[in-house]
């Protein structure tokens, strides 16, 4: 069990410290993108095209994010594998801290008190879901479970990017949403995938959950790197946190044979809820609107490169 918490603290901190970089390249790759609408970079509803997203992620920053990305995942695939998918998931998804207070320093963002409280109640309900947390499952599942693993992936990952494209720049807390329950499919697939223990290549490969955790991987850094374009660093990180969250969970209790200590659950389901609701909390102030910030105007950007958009650095936005 303590392997497993350290393990899954670790990849915390980098998806973390990942997530603020890959947003500090974003943005100054959009800084050098002023007149990106005017050249057919951002669609026409204000989201970013393919082609801008693939500038972001050429930045240094973006590509440093991405490895940490890489090896959070590799900490989290064995996390998941040694904890129950209630904790392992939320642990994980603690990364909002490490972001929340990176962005202070990196992105120039200053936090409310509601950010900082809401951040807190994530905290605790972290101490309270290691305090409850029994056992694992046996993460075994019924061959067909594997198939459809692969089926919700595609569909959430292709129909999510359609939809991000059709809202524009009104996506970003839809986009970390589905950027999430992408990486939640992702720790479902690790948990569930055949052919690891004992190693064998052929029922590895030939496992729909493999290529569940392939779609659902590259899709959810996708629509992650987008939601980080266009929206608050915190708010799409903290949606992406309650999507990767609250149904790997579920399915852990439900299908996986995930428990609590004997007499532990209702503290495990009191830290679960706790968890969300901060992540959702991060959400609703780390966004402009709830600050009572006008959303910014439809209008092209300027084509002048010194007045580049500034609309998503700004710490008054925040």
């Amino acid at each position: 069990m303590l392997i497993g918490l350290l393990t899954a603290v670790a990849a915390s901190i980098c998806y973390g410290t990942g997530s603020v970089l890959q947003a500090v390249g974003s943005r100054r790759s959009a800084r050098r993108e002023a007149a990106a609408e005017a050249a057919g970079q951002v669609t026409g509803r204000g989201g970013p095209s393919l082609a801008s997203t693939a500038k972001a992620a050429t930045t240094w920053e973006f590509v440093v994010g991405t490895v940490l990305d890489f090896i959070g995942f590799g900490l989290g695939a064995l996390a998941a594998r040694m904890l129950p998918l209630f904790l392992s998931q939320t642990v994980i998804s603690a990364n909002l801290v490490i972001t929340a207070v990176l962005s202070v320093r990196m992105l120039g963002i200053r936090l409310t008190r509601a950010e900082w409280t809401s951040i807190g109640v994530v905290c605790s309900a972290l101490v309270l879901l290691a305090s409850a947390a029994g056992p694992e499952g046996s993460g075994h599942a019924a061959p067909g479970t594997h198939g459809w693993l692969l089926a919700v992936a595609l569909v959430l990952m292709a129909g999510g990017t359609l939809l991000v494209r059709l809202l524009g720049a009104r996506a970003a807390i839809l986009a970390g949403l589905l950027s999430g329950l992408g990486f939640g499919a992702l720790g479902v697939g690790v948990r569930i995938l055949d052919g690891v223990d004992p190693f064998d290549l052929g029922t590895l490969v030939t496992d729909p959950a493999l290529y569940a955790i392939l779609v659902a991987g590259i899709g959810g850094m996708y629509l992650h790197t987008v939601a980080l374009q266009i929206g608050s660093v915190n708010g799409a990180t903290a949606a992406l946190v309650v999507g990767e969250t609250v149904l790997p969970g579920m399915i852990g209790v439900w299908w996986l044979g995930d428990t609590s200590r004997a007499g532990f659950g209702w503290l495990a389901v009191l830290g679960f809820a706790l968890a969300v609701a901060g992540a959702v909390a991060v959400a609703w102030f780390g966004n402009p609107a709830a600050h009572g910030t006008p959303p910014p105007p439809e209008d092209p950007p300027s084509r002048d490169p010194a007045a580049a958009p500034r609309a998503a650095e700004s710490p008054a936005l925040r």
